[in-house]
């Protein structure tokens, strides 16, 4: 039997901890579902409710408001990747074979991880592409900084960071390489099933030329510094 994987959450976002009890579980579960089949702005914790068979002052004593809910499960799904990440670069101890592998883990479908009963993975990662940006994109983003509500994907930034500082020491912009990965990742991705004129993977829908593309501009930026 599987031990259930626990990944630690920021006390500041949430009023309840959802993983404490089954009907927290649900609401997690069952947002991600939501907000997936219907979008964001049309996601209500009303029908979040309805769905679930309970009240939304049932689903209001674990977090304070959508947003803060969004922020919730897009922290999680960085602290999750984060674990895949180190867990698969492990045991390599070429920089670069590495670094390709944390591209590879960043720009393909995710499969559900079995250990994670309430949270589906691959479900997550597509509103990470289409929603994800929400989460930060808003005018308190400096107050929820200050609460640390994005140290999961920073990071996730500086442990890529540091992959790239492997392949190449001397290379100056290692921050600003790592993020610039994980979002032309997601938005490579968005482009080529909904804006295909925006890439030239618009006609295969081939995931793995969007890692091709990744490691091109990754390997030529880090080794022509």
């Amino acid at each position: 039997m599987e031990i259930e994987l626990q990944i630690k959450m920021n006390e500041k976002l949430f009023l309840r901890n959802p993983e404490q009890t089954e009907l927290g579980k649900k609401i997690i579960r069952n947002s991600i579902q939501l907000i997936n089949k219907s979008g964001f702005e049309s996601f209500t914790f009303k029908k979040l409710a309805e769905e679930i068979g309970s009240t939304e002052a049932g689903v209001y004593r674990y977090f304070e408001n959508k947003h803060r809910l969004l922020i919730y499960i897009t922290a999680w799904y960085w602290s999750w990747l984060e674990y895949r990440i180190v867990i698969n670069t492990s045991n390599i101890q070429d920089p670069e074979v590495k670094l390709k592998k944390a591209i590879q883990l960043l720009a393909t479908t995710i499969e559900d991880d079995i250990r994670t009963s309430y949270v589906d993975e691959s479900i997550l990662h597509q509103i990470i592409i289409a929603e994800g940006t929400k989460a930060y994109l808003t005018k308190h983003v400096s107050e929820d900084n200050k609460d640390q509500l994005f140290k999961p994907y920073k990071d996730l930034c500086a442990k890529i960071g540091d992959i790239i500082l492997e392949c190449n020491p001397k290379y100056a912009y290692p921050k600003s390489l790592s993020s610039t990965i994980i979002e032309m990742a997601h938005f490579q991705n968005f482009f080529m099933n909904n804006l295909p004129s925006l890439t030239d993977f618009g006609k295969t829908k081939d995931e793995s030329a969007i890692v091709s593309f990744l490691e091109d501009l990754v390997f030529c930026a880090i080794k022509n510094d």
